[in-house]
C-alpha cells in the first residue's frame, strides 16, 4: 500500500501562485491531481504517466504544470495565475499502472492522499 502525503496548500490572492507537493512512500508510475470545490464534483486537474506524458483539464491548461521527481518519489503541481474558481481541496492520486486508460478519471488510481485546501480570494 502506497501512502501519499500532500503539502503546499494555503490561501492566496487572485493572480498568485502555489506549488503543491505529494510525497509517496514507494515508487509510483502514474500520478494525478484532482480537486473538489464547494458544491462541485471531483474533477481531474492534471496527470503524468508513461514516463513523462502529461494531460491537463481544460480549465487549467497554460496555468498549471504537473511534474514528477522519481528519485524523490514526489509529484508536484505548480499553479500560476490562480483565480477564485480554483478554490478547492486538492487530492493527489497515484497508481502502479504506467498508462491509465483515462488519466484524468479518478477510478483508475488506487492510492489517494488526504487532500490539501487551496483558497483563492478575489
Amino acid at each position: 500500500q502506497v501512502q501519499l502525503v500532500e503539502s503546499g496548500g494555503g490561501s492566496v490572492q487572485a493572480g498568485g501562485s502555489l506549488r503543491l507537493s505529494c510525497a509517496a512512500s514507494d515508487t509510483i508510475y502514474s500520478s494525478a491531481w484532482f480537486r473538489q470545490g464547494p458544491g462541485k464534483e471531483r474533477s481531474g486537474v492534471a496527470a503524468t504517466y508513461g514516463g513523462g506524458m502529461t494531460e491537463y483539464g481544460d480549465s487549467v491548461k497554460g496555468r498549471f504544470t504537473i511534474s514528477q521527481d522519481n528519485a524523490k518519489k514526489t509529484v508536484y503541481l505548480q499553479m500560476n495565475n490562480l483565480n477564485p474558481e480554483d478554490t478547492a481541496i486538492y487530492y493527489c492520486a497515484a497508481d502502479n499502472s504506467l498508462i491509465p486508460p483515462n488519466p484524468l478519471v479518478g477510478k483508475w488510481y488506487h492510492y489517494w492522499g488526504q487532500g490539501t485546501q487551496v483558497t483563492v480570494s478575489s
